[in-house]
This record gives structure tokens, C-alpha cells and sequence, in this order.
């Protein structure tokens, strides 16, 4: 099937789902888009247990005629980081900098070795052979987290802003240092890179340090051009060809385009909103790089919905997904926990704040995508089946019960406050 019929399939699916969501389940729309897609993957599947082959297999074949590695990576990554970045504002950003940096950085790679040891344990306890590299690559693919459907719950029940910018600034930042982290151990696991600490260290630095170099410079550049003209048709166009040709030529380059595009889109969100932008450019942008992130992030959990078709499942992966599921919430909360803790000595945080970024951590269609990136082989498709059922839990479990927990940290701090009072 070409190109052009399996986006007209993916966008009217998704049309469709996100009407049946609001008009009937009124979930988070992205959340909604996924938990049906994956109830109608799982009667397709019945349907060919039970002899209606036909249907199901030609819907497979559609969804496996998509490389997802490929239109998350190397598509819509770029588009949603760049849109996610471009509406964060800097000052709210610097007053959480440290707060992020140590979780999007010390913390994905705590989380990594944390999860990649005792994952390696488990599988291996259940005779899921695997190597220990390759479960610290399943750390490194499991441990960014996914802003998209958080961000929604969390502002309908109005948590302080602090917080908000610190789940999303660590959110952009840690996919970026995830991938890094990931394409390390991969080359030293595929025998491409050595694994020493020269080899990993520069490899580290021209990824991400260079990324961060490349956003600034493309960054930069957009923002002088869009400050030269006054056309909101013409700009727009600017910005599309910062996130698609930038994000193209940082691969020429070998630095993280991910990390660039966060960078770049803080740039024209803040600086080149400010100084380079006229009312009527700033509503324009707004409106289409929002539609833009709708549109893709709706495309997006759709596509994780569906992939379930192409997947092989079996007893021992379920049994892995229910001893890791702990070990990740686990892995999280110490990531999180452990340095917020040493951070409480020089500054004050919100209530509940480790308990709402644990549990509010959700995995997304990177770590499925990731997975999808592995060599062929027996590894793969355990860490493949594992992943996909985690992001999956995450996604529907912790996604539709933070709303409750929020309410709950909110009521128990006021509770707190009101004692302080009396006392």
C-alpha cells in the first residue's frame, strides 16, 4: 500500500476515534484515540481466532507495511518536540533549570541502570534469555517519559505551575538524552563503538553537547530570518523548514536532532516570539503548530493502539511485564525522589511532588519506537512485546488515575495547611 492511502487509513481512523471519544468515553483525547484502537486491534484479533482471517490479516498487514522506528524517529519526533518546546516559556523554564537538568540527565541514566540490572535478573530468572547490555538497553527505552497525555489531566485539575513546567521541561529534555543514551549502548552492543570511557564519553558529547550547539545555531538563524520579514504565511514556512531540514541535517552531522529541536523551539518561542514576531504571526504560529501537535499525537496513539496486531505475545512475556512493572515505578521514584530529596536543602518544592512525577511519568510511542529499532533476533522481541505492554499499562492505568491522585495530594495538603493553622 503507498504512502498517500496509509495516511488517508491513519488520519480518518483517527478522526473517527477521537469523535467516538468525545462523544461517548470523553477520556483525554489522546488516551481515548488509543484504548479504542486497541479494543478494536484486540477484536480483530479474535476475529481471526475464530475464522474471520481475512479482515485481520489484511488490517496486519497494513499496520506492518508502517515502520513505526522510522515515523516516530525520524518523522513526527521532530515536529512534536519542536511544537512542545515552542510553548514552554523560558523564564518559567529557568527557575526549574536545575531541577530538570538532574532529571532528564542523572536521572534517565540512574533509571537505565537501574531498570537494565534488574530487568536482566527477571528475564533471565524466566528463562527469557538476554544479555545484560541489551537490558540496559531496555532501561535506556523505558525511562523517557511522555508529557502529551499528562499535560492535559494535569491542567484540568489545576496543579501548581512549577510543576507542570517540571514534568514537561524533563519530558523534553529526557527523550532527547534518552536517545543518546540508547544509540550509545546500541553501537556498543551491535560492536560498532567500543565500550570504554573515552569511546562512550565522546560519543556522548558529540550527540548531545553538539545537538545543544546545532539548536542554538538553527535556532539562531530562523530567528534572525523571521525578524527580517513581517508575513505570517512566510514565517510559518521558516519554522517548518527549521523542524524538517534541520532535523534531516543534524543526522548528516551524527548530534542528536531530538535535542536540537527542543533547544530551537525555546529559542523561537521565547526570544524570537518576543522580538522577531508580530501579534498576528504569533496567533498564526500558535494556532498551526498547535493543530500540528494535535494532529500528529492523535495519529501517534492511534498507531500504538493498533500495534499490538503485529506483535507476538507469550505466557513468560506476561509474567516479565508483571514483575517489571514495579521495577520501573520503582526505578522511577528513585530517579526522581532521590535528587529532589537533596534539593529540598536549598529550595521548596510542591506537595506531593515525587508521588505526582512517579506516578505521572507515563511511557510513549518513543520507547515503543526504540524497541523497534533493535536488531532482529530473539532479544528483540522480548524487549518489543515488554515495552509495548508497559507503555500500554502506563498509558491507560497511571494516565486515567492521575487525575485522582492530583485531587487526592491537593486535599491532603490543604489538610496540612489547615493544621498548621489551628496548631
Amino acid at each position: 500500500m503507498d504512502i498517500l492511502n496509509i495516511i488517508a487509513i491513519l488520519l480518518t481512523l483517527s478522526a473517527i476515534f477521537s469523535y467516538l471519544n468525545y462523544r461517548f468515553i470523553r477520556l483525554p483525547t489522546t488516551i481515548g484515540i488509543m484504548l479504542i484502537a486497541l479494543l478494536l486491534s484486540l477484536l480483530l484479533l479474535v476475529a481471526g481466532k475464530l475464522g474471520f482471517l481475512d479482515i485481520s490479516i489484511r488490517i496486519g498487514e497494513v499496520i506492518k507495511s508502517i515502520d513505526f522506528h522510522t515515523t516516530l524517529i525520524n518523522g513526527m519526533l521532530s515536529f512534536l518536540l519542536f511544537a512542545g518546546a515552542l510553548h514552554i516559556n523560558l523564564n518559567e523554564l529557568r527557575k526549574q533549570q536545575w531541577v530538570i537538568l538532574v532529571l532528564a540527565t542523572i536521572g534517565v541514566v540512574s533509571s537505565t541502570f537501574i531498570v537494565g540490572s534488574l530487568s536482566w535478573l527477571i528475564l533471565n530468572a524466566l528463562d527469557l534469555q538476554i544479555s545484560f547490555v541489551y537490558s540496559l538497553l531496555f532501561g535506556a527505552l523505558i525511562s523517557p517519559t511522555d508529557p502529551i497525555a499528562v499535560m492535559g489531566i494535569l491542567k484540568t485539575v489545576g496543579v501548581p505551575k512549577s510543576l507542570e513546567i517540571k514534568i514537561s521541561g524533563e519530558s523534553l529534555f529526557n527523550d532527547g538524552v534518552a536517545v543518546v543514551v540508547f544509540l550509545v549502548l546500541l553501537g556498543i552492543a551491535t560492536g560498532e563503538s567500543e565500550a570504554t570511557f573515552a569511546s562512550v564519553s565522546s560519543l556522548f558529547a558529540l550527540e548531545a553537547i553538539g545537538g545543544t550547539v546545532y539548536g542554538l545555531v538553527i535556532g539562531g538563524i530562523t530567528f534572525y530570518m523571521l525578524r527580517s520579514v513581517n508575513n505570517y504565511q512566510v514565517e510559518i514556512l521558516l519554522t517548518l523548514a527549521l523542524v524538517t531540514g534541520g532535523y534531516a541535517f543534524a543526522h548528516v552531522l551524527h548530534v542528536s536532532g531530538p535535542i536540537a529541536m527542543v533547544v530551537a523551539g525555546l529559542m523561537i518561542g521565547n526570544h524570537g516570539r518576543q522580538f522577531a514576531m508580530s501579534s498576528s504571526t504569533r496567533e498564526h504560529l500558535d494556532t498551526f503548530w498547535e493543530l500540528v501537535d494535535e494532529i500528529l499525537n492523535a495519529v501517534l496513539f492511534l498507531l500504538i493502539g493498533m500495534e499490538v496486531l503485529v506483535l507476538v505475545f507469550y505466557i513468560e512475556y506476561f509474567l516479565a511485564v508483571l514483575a517489571l512493572i514495579p521495577v520501573v515505578l520503582a526505578s522511577r521514584f528513585v530517579s526522581v525522589g532521590a535528587p529532589i530529596y537533596l534539593m529540598k536543602r536549598v529550595r521548596s518544592f510542591s506537595p506531593g511532588v515525587v508521588r505526582l512525577m512517579t506516578w505521572g511519568g507515563l511511557r510513549g510511542g518513543i520507547s515503543v519506537a526504540l524497541a523497534l529499532s533493535l536488531p532482529a533476533g530473539d532479544e528483540r522481541e522480548v524487549i518489543l512485546a515488554v515495552t509495548y505492554s508497559l507503555v500500554v499499562f502506563s498509558i491507560l492505568v497511571q494516565g486515567l488515575t492521575l487525575g485522582s491522585l492530583t485531587r487526592q495530594v491537593q486535599v491532603e495538603a490543604l489538610r496540612d495547611l489547615v493544621k498548621k493553622h489551628v496548631v
